[in-house]
């Protein structure tokens, strides 16, 4: 069940990332998904692992508004890294 609800979350994430960032058009679900998990595991080790903020465990909460917040910043962070390296037009 967790990694249903990892994909599922994932999905969201990456799709709300994908729309804030102007990208949806060149995305697919599959995409979609893997960014918003990532992105997930980025803000968690950014977020919580190196500046140490608060609420900033994505990686192991499942379905929780936090855990949604904080994986579509870390998407837009990878998005964002993705474009400056050209790889998302």
């Amino acid at each position: 069940m967790g990694w249903i609800i990892t994909i599922l979350v994932g999905a969201l994430c990456g799709w709300l990332a994908s729309m804030i960032m102007n990208t949806n058009a060149q995305q697919g679900a599959i995409a979609n998904i893997l960014i918003g998990i990532v992105g997930a595991l980025l803000a968690t080790w950014i977020f919580g692992g190196l500046l140490n903020i608060g609420g900033a465990t994505v990686a192991g909460d499942g379905f929780s508004f936090w855990s949604i917040i904080w994986g579509v910043v870390g998407s837009v962070i990878l998005i964002a890294i993705l474009k400056a390296l050209k790889v998302l037009r």
